[in-house]
């Protein structure tokens, strides 16, 4: 069987309800050149029969594993992935049908990238979301971007393989905001190429959602900010503390009015760490 170019990599749990959509707008991709792996995360709500039952299973590969969380997941189809780039597609999204021939034309003309990603259109219980001016999609060296917000949704992306192996895979000790870790260490060393369409369609709004499990999702943005500073050069550094600084305050108020002093204090120590380092780089100038 020839190699793929394009390895879509779906994520579940207990989705199969929507798992349908998403599978569906993949079959129908004009480029043919893809595998699709299908990671079920431990799910109870009958995934594998489901998909045997509407014959997937006969076009995707299904890989079943305890619950581990959605870095795991992801990691697991990494390991399974033989296509040159990765597309990931959350079980709720979909792509437009002809997603992967417009990337690989761009892939073909760009060759000196190894991320992109597309425009996505949000729909929130059904209705249109207009995004907002600190949602548009970055190009080219964008770190700084990455630290103020996630601003690579997974769902858009395509990401060459020698990627993983040069900043590593997303961290499951991460519980949520294991995309904005990843993409702090990929977006530190790789540049990414925007492919200006609506390529993507994005459903949200729900509580099943890993955004709507955990309160002060900061917590993470913070320990991702900390696991990447001994990597930056002087320049981003200073721009990543200053991120730390800002969203470990949020994080140390946020602590103290739900009454986890304790918490409170701990993030109150790490701002004022980052100040002092602050300090060092300014004093070196």
């Amino acid at each position: 069987m020839q190699k793929p170019f394009f390895s879509v990599i779906i994520p579940t749990y207990n989705r199969r309800n929507y798992l349908k959509i998403a599978i569906e707008s993949i079959l129908a991709q004009d480029f043919k050149s893809y595998e699709l792996i299908i990671v079920d995360d431990g799910s109870k709500d009958g995934t594998d029969a489901y998909l045997k039952q509407l014959g997937y299973d006969k076009y995707c590969r299904y890989v079943y594993q305890e619950n581990k969380g959605p870095a795991a997941a992801r990691n697991s189809g990494i390991r399974k992935a033989k296509g040159e780039y990765i597309c990931f597609l959350d079980s709720d999204d979909r792509f437009v049908h002809y997603k992967l021939s417009v990337a690989h034309e761009y892939i073909q003309e760009h060759p000196d990238y190894r991320i992109f990603h597309t425009e996505e259109l949000w729909y929130r219980d059904g209705s249109y979301l207009a995004q907002k001016e600190c949602h548009a999609k970055p190009e080219g060296h964008c770190f700084e971007q990455a630290l103020s917000l996630c601003c690579v949704s997974l769902s858009t992306a395509v990401v060459h393989q020698s990627v993983f192996d040069t900043v590593g895979m997303f961290d499951e000790t991460f519980h949520s905001c294991e995309d904005y870790d990843f993409w702090l260490r990929a977006l530190q060393m790789f540049p990414i190429k925007l492919i200006p369409q609506y390529l993507t369609i994005k459903d949200g709004g729900r509580k099943d959602q890993q955004s709507q499990k955990y309160f002060g999702m900061d917590r993470f943005r913070v320990a991702a900010i900390q696991k990447v500073l001994p990597t930056l050069d002087d320049t981003l550094k200073e721009k990543a503390l200053h991120e730390l600084i800002t969203k470990g305050t949020i994080y140390a108020k946020g602590a103290r009015k739900r009454g986890k002093q304790s918490e409170a204090d701990s993030y109150v120590a790490i701002v004022h760490e980052a100040k002092e380092q602050l300090k060092c780089l300014a004093s070196r100038k």
